[in-house]
């Protein structure tokens, strides 16, 4: 099995800055692209940034300019840097991975189970 472990949420107010973690473990082969997906109250899940294992980066619109996506390939570990908070950034931000599986060698997604963001006004 794959683990993504997800830390850094929390209560903030507009215009702070905040960093999430994630870390994968488990039967991982190879790491294709992790990334980060928010899903805020009422809404659907919608991607946030994801960053490839190359280094390719790619962000939504809403949060381009203010958020910075890294990685760290030996840790296995992807980073998503947040300022310039905004209230409309609250939500649960959920870490995903797509792995290449070590016994079947096949491309899995996993995710995170998520941390809450909240920013308040």
């Amino acid at each position: 099995q794959v683990q993504l472990v997800e830390s850094g949420g929390g209560l903030l107010q507009a215009g702070g800055s905040l960093t999430l973690s994630c870390a994968a473990s488990g039967n991982i082969f190879k790491i294709n692209t992790m990334g980060w997906y928010r899903q805020a109250p009422g809404l659907q899940r919608e991607l946030v940034a994801t960053i490839s294992s190359g280094g390719s980066t790619n962000y939504a619109d809403s949060v381009k300019g203010r958020f910075t996506i890294s990685g760290d390939n030996a840790k296995r570990t992807v980073y998503l840097q947040m300022n310039s908070l905004k209230p409309e950034d609250t939500a649960v931000y959920y870490c995903n991975a797509e792995v290449v599986h070590w016994f079947t060698r096949k491309n899995v997604d996993y995710w995170g189970k998520g941390t809450l963001v909240t920013v308040s006004s």
